[in-house]
């Protein structure tokens, strides 16, 4: 049958928990946090940021975007050009220039009368901008292909003065490169560089989120109606406070946030999450 402790028997476990319980709070190391979250949408009012998830993680964001980058390399231009399907002359010279647009503006100012020679691709284009009887003059070839092997001295011969007169036509005639760009959509990369661009990005937004919360999450927490949040048991240290990649919107404003906190043990961290700390996608992706 169950006995109500004495006086004395009280007084010891009173005096035991009030020498243990100091111990045992600061071996837990665990704090608080206390979260609240607003937006003010540009000439607005503040509204609260409703039913959000912020996570507490141990590393910032940004640099777990970094770590998976490192694991997830992008093709240096270099790499990319030098695996295209177009010919070695056309690799070097977009190495050389620093290209990868073939069809952007002004690009007929940079390609010479040697250049249209040298690579196959501009040849094909500046015959095809100036053909039709486009152009009035335009040297016109007479070496055949089934005189490569039947008559190759025919054939050297008729291609060396067909090329020789190509470039003194093109050397006196500058204009007539002018437009070459619009001939040279099917061989031009840029819609595969970008793609690629975009699918590196898309891959990285879909890995972050996944290191974060396996290897670096130290709790989450969700707003209520009134936009604000409450998480305990959050070990001593640094901590970084992040919408992880998702936007919380109001108005024209859509904010993100990756805010280093300090969490001490048996202590409440306040931190209010506003338009001052956060980063708006709109200002940074015009």
């Amino acid at each position: 049958m169950w006995r109500m402790p004495n006086r004395k028997s009280i007084l010891v476990i009173l005096l035991a928990w009030s020498i243990f319980a100091p111990i045992l709070a600061a071996q837990s190391g665990a704090g608080s946090l206390d979260l609240s979250a607003q937006i003010t949408p540009t000439g607005g009012r503040p509204e609260p940021v409703r039913e959000f998830t912020f996570y507490v993680l141990t590393k910032s964001y940004a640099d777990i975007m970094k770590e998976v980058e490192t694991e997830n390399v992008l093709p240096t231009r270099e790499q990319f050009i030098e695996n295209l399907k177009v010919s070695p002359e056309l690799k070097t010279w977009m190495k050389d220039h620093d290209i990868i647009d073939l069809t952007q503006p002004d690009i007929d100012k940079l390609i010479t009368a040697d250049d249209i020679l040298l690579i196959p691709e501009f040849l094909a284009a500046y015959q095809r901008s100036n053909s039709g009887g486009v152009t009035s003059g335009l040297p016109d070839p007479k070496f055949k292909d089934t005189d490569k092997e039947a008559n190759p001295d025919k054939y050297a011969k008729q291609k060396l003065e067909y090329t020789t007169a190509l470039k003194k036509f093109i050397q006196t005639h500058q204009s007539t490169i002018s437009g070459i760009e619009l001939e040279l959509a099917a061989v031009n990369p840029k819609v595969q560089w970008d793609k690629l661009q975009v699918d590196h990005k898309k891959r990285i937004s879909q890995l972050a989120p996944d290191l974060a919360q396996t290897k670096y999450l130290a709790g989450k927490c969700d707003t209520d109606l009134e936009g604000r949040a409450h998480l305990l048991g959050i070990p001593s240290g640094s901590f970084w406070v992040s919408s992880m990649g998702m936007d919380a919107a109001s108005g024209d404003r859509r904010l993100r946030w990756d805010v280093p906190i300090k969490v001490s043990a048996s202590q409440t961290t306040r931190l209010a999450l506003t338009n001052v700390n956060g980063t708006d996608v709109n200002a940074s992706n015009p």
